[in-house]
């Protein structure tokens, strides 16, 4: 079956993945970039004056064959990769950065753009049309339109050289955390460490025919271990190991590609006529510029830092009292905060985990969306996967119409990268009279089942797949007509909203009710609980938010200020986390040489959108709150306004069509327990 096409012979036009062979995936991309270029010339060279059809309309339709190809294969590079796909994207990476290139640097089809442009004041467009004219101006004047032609060859060599080295990055960050293994032959050291815990350590052990138990930089394993394990110097092994990442000299190194992406990143956006990379960015974005980010966040921290101190005196005393530790360290944080949790709430996740069976809360979900906005999810096993253990869904509405496909991807494995994701394998619109609905895919890396244990999820994990989930349904309810606007294709610092504000859910006790059930007796979970897990929910709130603090501001002196001077990484980050600090800094680990998130995902400069999001969400289920958790009259504005629009309508005009006032932080701060 080929695998450039739009449209598969299969059930829903899902995605065939057993039948793709790796080897079909190069001629497949070179076909299809070499058709996208054709439609592009057809639209560039039309003799008919431009119109909003024939150029606007045709150029948002275009190259989606190669679209749905390249979603396909760069989800699974990174949910299931292997050295062949790693290759693969390496010589795929350039190409589409060169046909990206072409089309936005192309004079004759910008021509058409700006004749169409030129004359929106006099076409009758809808609101989405107008939206669609002017995101196209804008992007071909952002990516180079204007250029002269020897500053247009700089700029695609840039791009060039950008999109490799992101590759790089990433695959530099998966080796390091697949290398690593911290081997345990003696019981011993396994004392505090949960049961479960221990289990899967056990079989990963077995698993590769060594004795005693592994455990790994994968999330599940990484992170039980420095939550309870008793052994300090263990703790402290494996936590200099996470920080090493792309930080250690051999060939996973990531020192010079991060100077040289910062550096490339700054070169582009002067080229461009932006001052930095993070005004390029921001002007897309509703922060608009750095200095309302620095100031956001500089407000925030103002607001953190004195609880922040506060918090780590406590659990700096709470440590020399129960084990004598004079000095925190980094490895010592979660461990002994997990230990005053309990003593302050009497509550452990190893208490809490018996009633979120992973089933459990994804129908808990499921049901959630069900109250909130009508869909019904059913799991159907002739849908084609990429791995057995995904699992796929039918999702439909009350209607009983056909909503989307969801996939369901959970469990860590080799070939599949850290953290949790959402993605889409086929984007929503609407073309001939068709509406043409979503598959969309949420992927996370959860505890797996063991021998006697299903797959039991800690509050964090029960909060990630909400997380995920929320981003989903902002895919699922797409209803926009062109699919460069559908779903999550929004302003960067409002895609976080629908995914933060759906984790409130999982603090109420009318939500807990429908899934927190005790695997083994189906006893619901104590109300005692439910209200601890809410008291509990702001604990240590000061220092979480100073850390994320430190990650946005990191973020910005990497690319809201001239890198060309920067020589030593770990020098400038010291000099970035001065102000946000509290844990002695580690000589052998450094933060940017694995953080993702702005060298290989798409949160360059945008890492502050997190908290940015935080201020929406926590107002927008204040809403919620005012009204009742299941209002079906706000879930509906929230669904009319905030999940099926898109990109087609500014992001804070559509917020405030819901909220009918602009946000305010004191949500967020009451929530957080930062307000005096």
């Amino acid at each position: 079956m080929s695998i450039l096409t739009q449209h598969f012979e299969t059930v829903y036009n899902t995605a065939p993945f057993s039948k793709i062979k790796n080897e079909d995936y190069i001629p497949a991309f070179d076909l299809a970039i070499s058709n996208t270029r054709a439609e592009i010339d057809a639209i560039a060279n039309a003799t008919a004056p431009a119109t909003f059809e024939n150029t606007i309309e045709a150029l948002a339709f275009s190259g989606m064959p190669l679209d749905r190809l390249s979603s396909i294969f760069f989800n699974l590079h990174s949910a299931e990769t292997n050295d062949q796909l790693e290759q693969i994207a390496q010589d795929v990476a350039p190409k589409l950065s060169e046909l990206g290139n072409d089309i936005t640097l192309n004079f004759k089809l910008f021509k058409r753009i700006k004749e169409v442009y030129d004359q929106k004041e006099k076409l009758e467009l809808t609101s989405e049309q107008i939206t669609l004219l002017e995101k196209n101006y804008k992007d071909f004047v952002r990516n180079g339109a204007l250029l002269a032609e020897d500053k247009k060859d700089q700029l695609r060599a840039i791009d060039s050289e950008l999109s490799l080295l992101k590759l790089k990055y990433g695959e530099h960050v998966l080796a390091d955390t697949n290398t690593y293994e911290l081997h345990i032959t003696a019981e011993g050291d396994l004392a505090g460490l949960p049961d479960g815990v221990k289990e899967a350590a056990a079989g990963l052990a077995k698993s590769k025919e060594k004795s005693g138990w592994i455990f790994t930089l994968d999330y599940p394993s990484y992170v039980p271990f420095v939550t309870y394990a008793d052994n300090r110097e263990l703790r402290q092994t494996i936590s200099i190991a996470a920080g090493k990442k792309g930080f250690q000299q051999n060939e996973n190194n990531n020192e010079e590609i991060v100077l040289k992406i910062s550096k490339l990143r700054y070169q582009r956006a002067q080229l461009l006529g932006y001052e930095t990379h993070a005004h390029f960015v921001l002007e897309e974005r509703m922060a608009q510029n750095p200095a309302k980010v620095s100031e956001f966040l500089s407000d925030l921290l103002i607001k953190a830092k004195p609880a922040a101190k506060e918090e780590f005196h406590e659990l700096t005393a709470f440590a020399k009292e129960t084990d004598g530790i004079d000095k925190l360290q980094k490895w010592d944080g979660a461990y002994y905060a997990e230990k005053l949790k309990q003593k302050k709430f009497q509550l452990d996740d190893e208490q809490l985990k018996p009633y979120f069976k992973l089933e459990n809360v994804l129908h808990g979900a499921f049901e959630i969306a069900g109250r909130l906005f009508g869909l019904h999810f059913n799991e159907v096993q002739h849908i084609d996967k990429y791995h057995a253990s995904v699992q796929t869904f039918e999702v439909k509405n009350e209607q009983g119409d056909f909503v989307a496909i969801f996939y369901a991807d959970f469990f860590p494995r080799k070939g599949k990268r850290n953290g949790a994701w959402m993605t889409s394998f086929k984007p929503q619109y609407k073309r001939a009279d068709q509406n043409e609905r979503p598959h969309v895919s949420i992927v996370c890396n959860f505890t797996p089942a063991t021998e006697t244990k299903p797959s039991l999820l800690s509050f964090n994990e029960v909060t990630t797949l909400f997380h995920e989930f929320g981003h989903a349904l902002h895919g699922m309810l797409a209803d926009t007509v062109y699919p460069t606007l559908s779903g999550t294709s929004v302003f960067w610092d409002f895609v976080e909203l629908p995914s933060q504000v759906m984790e409130n859910w999982c603090y109420e006790q009318e939500a807990l009710t429908l899934f927190a059930k005790h695997y083994e007796t189906g006893e619901p979970i104590p109300m005692e609980m439910v209200e601890k897990i809410r008291e509990s929910a702001s604990f240590l709130e000061g220092m979480a938010t100073l850390r994320q603090l430190s990650f946005g501001m990191l973020d910005m002196g990497w690319h809201g200020q001239d890198p060309t001077a920067i020589n030593n990484l770990k020098q400038f980050e010291k000099n970035q986390f001065e102000s946000t600090q509290l844990y002695p800094d580690v000589a052998d680990n450094a933060m940017s040489t694995s953080f993702s998130h702005i060298f290989d995902g798409g949160y360059s400069s945008g890492y502050y959108s997190y908290k940015w999001a935080e201020v929406l969400d926590a107002d927008a289920f204040d809403y919620f709150k005012q009204n009742g958790i299941f209002n079906k009259e706000i879930a509906t504005k929230f669904k009319d306004t905030v999940l099926s629009k898109g990109g087609t309508v500014h992001p804070m005009s559509l917020y405030k069509q819901f909220r009918g006032q602009e946000p305010t932080v004191e949500a967020l701060l009451k929530r957080a327990g930062l307000l005096k």
